[in-house]
């Protein structure tokens, strides 16, 4: 093989280096519950588990990095043995706001390749999923899942209100995939109150996004309420992986 052609594979082979950011720096203030969201039990097991065994499942070379506030990393140490949680993992220390916690985590990545960024409260996906994304993302340089919106969306206008046109709406979620180089270099910019999610911190650092299909079922679990909705659609999506 001549080296121009073993070269290009070796960058290929560089780039197509997987790693997951898993979002979990939050304490649960909206949750008004005894501890995080994140921590909590879902059909017996915590919420953070279920996004970290999908990423395991779709790609066990996958570099897993958790972002979790120092005050409950203990109770995440306690729940690792408790749960016998052999999947390897690094931990690095959330900040004052999620722009903060996902800079720290990229900090643990040296190589390039593809990230996904992923918020732990969103427990309901697998490995197809993760899979359809960072093949979007490998195709397109970055792949950010949307589902159309379905209710009527009014815009407050001071005092009056008018309606938008929704089918020019997306709902964004989580995860989301980028080239780790392009992802390092937007957080390189100053927090800005906008930066939402990562596709708003790309879009302000230049680089183009990429829309890709997203799932009905990958709710953010944000109430104590959800709770009970995420544990049926856990249930239904374990079915759905033993039908196929």
């Amino acid at each position: 093989m001549p080296l121009s052609e073993l070269s290009a594979l070796v960058v290929s082979k560089t780039e197509m280096k997987k790693y997951a950011i898993i979002v979990a720096g939050g304490t649960g203030t909206r949750m008004k519950g005894e501890i995080p969201k994140q921590f909590m039990l879902l059909n017996g097991k915590p919420v953070i588990l279920y996004s970290i065994e999908a990423f395991f499942s779709y790609d066990p070379a996958v570099q897993i990095i958790l972002v979790i506030h120092p005050d409950y990393l203990s109770l995440w140490m306690q729940l690792v043995r408790e749960f016998k949680i052999s999947i390897p993992f690094e931990v690095a220390e959330g900040g004052k706001t999620r722009f903060d916690s996902v800079k720290n985590g990229l900090r643990f990545i040296g190589d390039d390749g593809f990230v996904a960024v992923h918020d732990a409260a969103r427990p309901v996906i697998n490995a197809d999923f993760l899979k359809n994304l960072f093949s979007a993302a490998s195709t397109y340089g970055s792949a950010i899942p949307v589902v159309p919106v379905t209710d009527t969306i009014r815009i407050i206008e001071g005092d009056t209100s008018r309606q938008q046109d929704r089918k020019f709406l997306r709902a964004i979620q989580t995860p989301q995939v980028f080239k780790v180089s392009e992802l390092q270099r937007a957080y390189m910019q100053p927090y800005e109150p906008n930066f939402t999610d990562d596709g708003s911190v790309m879009e302000a650092a230049g680089f183009p996004v990429h829309l890709a299909e997203g799932r009905r079922g990958n709710m953010k679990i944000t109430h104590l309420e959800d709770i009970e909705m995420a544990e049926v659609l856990i249930k239904n999506l374990t079915t759905e992986a033993r039908r196929t």
